[in-house]
């Protein structure tokens, strides 16, 4: 499926009643290219991640199988569909024209346990007119209406949230889908779990190679001995096998890799690939796990080479990662432990500013300034 390229932008995203987001107290971001969630183990970094997760599965048609996946409703809801018996999203959209798109969504819990699309709203607004362009999406309740609507401002919206992936790679055992084999044909996009990694990077080394040089690139930085990948097809099936600087015909495999090696390989294929190829929005849920300091170093290099295309969501605890962006980039996550919910606070240079001119971000975090204090 060719890349649908838009200009616009995800600019704003507020969520109710999800996981451990309350409905009456609702998490916003204010997104720019580069957006890292900041916050210690059990703030809810991760039910923010899979909030995009869901939504994949929604403009992918597998709404249905996202919900017996996680479970029950109960398990979606914010302490349970007793307490939350709906929940809802609220996605925004903006261009330099100030041209702002918009789409609501509510889930609501029906028996047995299940969670269905009761409303989905898009809208259409630009700057200086009265009136926006509003339309009510016919529920199909099961699955989202977005894909098969024949209004243009709604396939603008699903092409753009089609585009919006998120990206695992903490699977790095011998079983791992990061060191399996793998179809050729697999190899248009890279695949949300890395299953593809084989043949999408020969599919880049064919295709795009100056994308595919800058990759091997950074991993030899991180991987001294690594020199090259050695990406031959066996019949239809693909392995990621390399080479190393001894100059001997030896070559390796994947499992002949460490784990912080392989993750690091994902990352950059991610990260450094063409922005013909590249995702929209970019979801990554602690990419630093199991990196060296110095891999870190070239993982934050690499997300702002990828945020010229594409803008990159991050939920980190990682104080070497932070300390790479500004303090603009960052969003604070803690749980609410009076109300037992999550909550988000965007940092700003100017309120911090007599701090940065003696402390670090992460000795920000450290001494509790900015909130979320690490554990």
């Amino acid at each position: 499926m060719a890349k649908k390229y838009n200009k616009k932008k995800l600019t704003k995203v507020e969520i109710k009643g999800y996981k451990s987001i309350a409905f009456d107290q609702p998490v916003t971001l204010s997104l720019g290219a580069i957006n890292i969630l900041l916050g210690a183990n059990g703030a809810g970094k991760s039910n923010i991640i899979s909030f995009f997760k869901m939504l994949s599965y929604m403009m992918s048609k597998s709404f249905a199988r996202y919900v017996e996946m996680a479970g029950t409703s109960n398990s979606l809801l914010h302490y349970g569909a007793k307490q939350t018996p709906f929940l809802e999203g609220n996605l925004t959209f903006s261009d330099e024209k100030s041209s702002i798109d918009t789409y609501q969504f509510r889930l609501t819990n029906a028996a047995p346990d299940r969670l269905i699309i009761t409303e989905e709203t898009v809208q259409w607004h630009r700057k200086g007119e009265d009136k926006p362009y509003d339309v009510i999406l016919e529920p199909n309740f099961k699955e989202s209406s977005l894909a098969d609507s024949l209004d243009k401002v709604a396939k603008s919206i699903y092409w753009m949230l089609a585009y919006c992936k998120v990206y695992q790679f903490h699977d790095s055992s011998s079983e791992g889908p990061l060191r399996q084999a793998c179809p050729v044909e697999t190899s248009d996009y890279l695949q949300a779990f890395g299953n593809n990694l084989p043949s999408f990077l020969y599919f880049l080394r064919e295709h795009y190679k100056e994308s595919y040089n800058r990759i091997v690139s950074y991993v030899r930085d991180v991987v001294p001995q690594f020199q090259d990948f050695y990406l031959e097809p066996v019949g239809n099936i693909i392995s990621l096998r390399w080479m190393d600087i001894s100059a001997t015909d030896y070559v390796f495999n994947a499992h002949q890799f460490s784990d912080g090696s392989i993750r690091f390989i994902a990352l950059a294929t991610l990260l450094l690939q063409p922005k013909e190829t590249m995702p929209n929005v970019i979801i990554l849920d602690e990419p630093e796990l199991g990196l060296h300091p110095f891999a870190i170093t070239q993982l934050a290099q690499m997300i702002k080479d990828a945020s010229i295309h594409s803008q990159i969501i991050i939920a980190s605890q990682s104080k070497d990662l932070v300390d790479h962006f500004n303090i603009d980039d960052i969003s604070v996550v803690e749980m609410d432990e009076q109300n037992l919910c999550t909550t988000v606070k965007t940092l700003n240079e100017e309120e911090y500013k007599l701090w940065l001119e003696h402390y670090t971000v992460s000795e920000l975090w450290d001494k509790n300034i900015i909130g979320g204090r690490p554990v």
